[in-house]
């Protein structure tokens, strides 16, 4: 007869460990979102924080230089934070789970958009609209006619840091990567400030309650302790 599975979380899963999770943002309001409900469950293994700056200079160098320590050798990584929105009825709230990040590195395949997807759901509160898709880059903050041409392209959505994120950290050696931004400003919802315009309140609320959906990610990845 065969023996029944063991429940989560019985001594089945002591032989099990999480990699490390690398959260990494460019601002430091982006920060203070992330860090904000940390307190709110546990995660299953070690998790940073990294401001890396803006742009993908800035995130590139970040990146490399963290996962080149020990600590955070082998890390998962998300790169988060806000987003602009390229397609028509996209508001300021709704998340972005990118399936592939696009930059002048080439493309980065994303781990597990669909499991993100499902703990973005139940995490986040209120009916927010999460959008999938690819996820590119820029080197700066995109306006007007510039988003009609990368909507074009078959993005769904632009940051300056995530494609960057991504493409350092893969070139740090194979890890689980994903992204997961928050839309701060959309064709029909232009922002010039974050902070000052209630779009970028709503964005900053929803950024804080993304962390769950992080660690339900992080715990799928448990691997086989050695």
């Amino acid at each position: 007869m065969a023996a029944a599975p063991e429940p989560p979380g019985s001594d089945a899963d002591a032989d099990l460990v999480a990699p490390p999770l690398l959260i990494a943002c460019a601002l430091g309001i982006e920060r203070l979102a992330l860090r904000g409900r940390r307190r709110h469950g546990a995660a299953p293994g070690p998790v940073t924080v990294l401001r890396t700056g803006m742009g993908p200079a800035s995130a590139e160098r970040a990146v490399a230089r963290a996962l080149a320590g020990e600590p955070l050798r082998g890390a998962a990584v998300v790169a988060s934070g806000f987003c602009a929105g390229l397609a028509p009825g996209m508001h300021p709230g709704d998340l972005v789970v990118a399936d592939e990040t696009w930059g002048p590195g080439g493309r980065a395949g994303c781990t597990g958009t669909e499991l993100l997807v499902k703990a973005l759901t139940g995490a986040v509160p209120g009916r927010r609209t999460v959008h999938t898709g690819p996820l590119t880059g820029s080197d700066h903050v995109v306006r007007g006619q510039e988003r009609s041409e990368l909507r074009a392209t078959g993005a769904i959505a632009v940051d300056m840091e995530s494609a960057a994120t991504l493409g350092a950290a893969l070139s740090a050696g194979p890890r689980p990567v994903a992204a997961v931004r928050v839309v701060v400003d959309a064709p029909e919802h232009e922002l010039v400030r974050i902070g000052t315009v209630r779009g970028g309140i709503s964005a900053f609320r929803v950024l804080r309650a993304v962390l769950p959906a992080f660690y339900e990610w992080h715990r799928s990845l448990l691997l086989p302790r050695r």
